[in-house]
């Protein structure tokens, strides 16, 4: 049925069929109520104590190591919605050099956890940082293309920890073909030098892998794969 309108026209707004909201108090899927579940944010204050992981780095390009802390905050304890975020991150060495840059660094990570969300982006960001003196090799032939990779390398490695990012690693059927192929490739052969003086984990001669940075690519079956993640040449 048509409306007359009598007045002036000084505003107007879109009217849509909402969903009714649910009530205050009501439960989520789980059985604790929706506001109550707490989820990362910048205005979560610091508890007293912290649990954390602390990471050893030592590489050829400083006599002394470097320790990584992460410390995470456990978000809804005791309840089936309990979650472990990174909360703060230090690093210390009796090496001075990098004192400047490491303390910006760690401060500025330390802040993006504390935003919230999905900081699963700075393992990345730092690992492709490359440094114009060139990189190195760790142990085990994998090649790092600075020390601000490595340190993203150790991030990603605790987000896999808690649960924030997929565990690493290949299926069942992956890594027994895998095997099998380095088992024919290897022979009974040398083993590889990582660079350090002693025995690594893949042939003498192997190629860098550009996937995961190892010394790992080796000629099979007329093309190149890498014996640590399966990366192939030939697709």
């Amino acid at each position: 049925m048509a409306k007359k309108i009598e007045t002036s026209i000084v505003d107007y707004e879109v009217v849509r069929n909402e969903p009714d909201a649910p009530e205050q108090g009501q439960e989520a899927a789980g059985g604790q109520p929706e506001a109550d579940i707490q989820h990362m944010h910048e205005h979560i204050e610091r508890p007293e104590a912290l649990h954390g992981s602390t990471y050893k780095i030592k590489t050829p390009l400083s006599e002394h190591a470097l320790y990584v802390t992460i410390n995470d905050v456990i978000l809804n304890p005791g309840t089936e919605h309990e979650i472990r975020r990174p909360f703060e991150i230090f690093i210390n060495s009796k090496n001075m050099d990098h004192f400047q840059w490491i303390v910006a660094l760690t401060r500025i990570i330390s802040a993006v956890f504390r935003k919230g969300g999905d900081c699963t982006f700075l393992a990345e960001e730092l690992r492709s940082v490359f440094d114009p003196r060139g990189g190195y090799f760790k142990r085990g032939g994998r090649f790092m293309p600075s020390l601000v990779a490595e340190i993203g390398d150790v991030i990603e490695t605790h987000l896999r920890e808690i649960g924030m990012m997929e565990p690493e690693g290949l299926e069942e059927h992956q890594r027994r073909f895998i095997e099998q192929k380095r088992a024919e490739v290897e022979g009974g052969g040398p083993a590889a030098n990582n660079g350090d003086g002693e025995s690594g984990a893949f042939p003498e001669g192997a190629q860098l892998c550009e996937k995961c940075h190892t010394k790992a690519m080796v000629q099979m079956e007329g093309c190149l794969t890498c014996l640590n993640c399966g990366e192939s040449k030939c697709g």
